[in-house]
């Protein structure tokens, strides 16, 4: 048995050495500006959230009334207040907070799970979050299980000025299948803030996990994601990120290693960046199977006085192995900036076929022209251009959340305007 005091000592070791260690990308925080979240209490039923509450957990695809969903997770900053896993899926599914997971499973998550996929000595995010993690969901699918319906999962921020230091681990066993469908997202009076996510995700034998990610903050809010990811024989990984309203600042990076031969990884990112929000994005994909393919897609739009970085990593380990990026840009204003950088990499790997395209430009003026000799005026010609180049497919999600994010992306064309 994996001793798990040594190993809980090794944790806290690797994270007091990082406290200070800065990020490789995006500006550098001082964590001690931010305060520690409060407890929150527990609710019977979300029906008894408050209505600006649900009313922003929506937005970002989280259903209150739990309609279309095998099962539930919502944080309040700190504090799991709700989690229920739909009768149907008893015994095929867990839903509940990573430290019950820690208490309930301490030597299978010490040993295999819990700190395995991200180093908590990256930088100061995952250090803070090691040495102050404030929950975080764990979602396990057992073998051989398929949910049908997405899992919907929240992690709402409250207070003005906390660092909420979320630690989740999602496990598909062998031949599962299961949607995930995470929101992070504020109280409409929260104005700043810091979100520190970790998220390590183990995708096993024939197993296929879509993850999908929505993003709602506010114009002084930090957000900070650090995620890894484990694909073996076989398995399937989509990863869906979303972001459409304004933050300070974001940096993630997302890393997945394709361990398992014909294992496969697909990134798809549609970020729109507003007023001077600072956006450095991407993704890193390890082919290291035989057989292993991987595809990264990212769709960025800035205007106003936004910056936004969007970086992309494939690695060939294997002769067999097949990746590709597709990373395109607008930029809509004087004052912003959009920076696109691609990063390929063979790694003794001779064989290994990796490509990419990038591209920064504005509307093309034969688009609107040509819609504008259809009749249609000039402004809602942008605004449909716009929506269209954002609308990236992405398979997978229910069509509430797919009707939502059409909404959305209508909205905020239409306020580029």
């Amino acid at each position: 048995m994996p001793d798990v005091e040594a190993r809980k000592a090794e944790i806290r070791e690797l994270a007091e050495a990082a406290v200070n260690k800065p990020a490789t990308f995006g500006p550098d925080l001082d964590l001690s500006e931010f305060n520690a979240a409060e407890d929150a209490t527990s609710v019977e039923s979300l029906a008894s959230l408050s209505k600006q509450t649900k009313e922003a957990a929506l937005e970002i695809g989280f259903d209150a009334t739990e309609e279309g969903r095998s099962g539930s997770y919502f944080q309040m900053d700190r504090s799991p207040i709700y989690r229920k896993v739909e009768e149907m899926f008893d015994n095929k599914l867990e839903i509940m907070s990573t430290e019950e997971a820690l208490r309930l499973y301490p030597e299978l998550m010490y040993e295999k799970y819990y700190w395995r996929n991200v180093a908590p000595d990256k930088d100061k995010y995952t250090a803070q979050v090691a040495l102050s993690t404030t929950e975080g969901y764990f979602i396990r699918v057992k073998a051989g299980q398929k949910i049908d319906k997405p899992i919907q999962a929240c992690l709402f921020v409250s207070e003005n000025n906390i660092s909420q230091n979320v630690h989740s681990i999602i496990i598909l066993e062998e031949g599962a299948e299961a949607n995930v469908l995470t929101g992070c997202t504020i109280h409409p009076k929260v104005r700043n803030g810091l979100h520190a996510g970790i998220s390590e995700f183990y995708v096993g034998k024939g197993a296929k996990l879509t993850f999908t990610m929505i993003h709602n903050w506010s114009e002084d809010f930090h957000v900070r994601p650090r995620t890894g990811v484990t694909v073996e024989e076989d398995g399937t990984y989509v990863n869906n990120y979303v972001m459409l309203k304004p933050v300070r600042s974001l940096q993630t990076f997302p890393v997945a290693r394709l361990i398992g031969d014909r294992s496969r990884a697909v990134f798809n990112s549609i970020v729109y960046g507003l007023d001077d929000s600072y956006v450095d994005i991407g993704s890193e994909t390890s082919l290291e199977g035989a057989g292993t393919r991987s595809e990264a897609i990212a769709r960025t739009v800035s205007r106003e006085r936004a910056t936004i970085y969007s970086r992309g990593r494939l690695i060939g380990k294997n002769n067999d192995c097949k990746a590709h990026l597709d990373c395109r840009g607008i930029v809509m204003s004087e004052e912003s900036t959009q920076w696109a950088i691609p990063d390929l990499a063979s790694v003794g790997a001779p064989g290994a076929e990796l490509s990419h395209e990038a591209a920064i430009s504005p509307i093309a003026a034969e688009e609107i022209y040509y819609l504008m000799s259809r009749g249609v005026p000039k402004d809602e010609a942008v605004s449909m251009i716009t929506r269209g180049f954002l609308d990236l497919e992405i398979p997978g999600l229910p069509p509430a959340l797919r009707r939502q994010i059409d909404k959305a992306l209508e909205e905020t064309a239409k306020e580029a305007l």
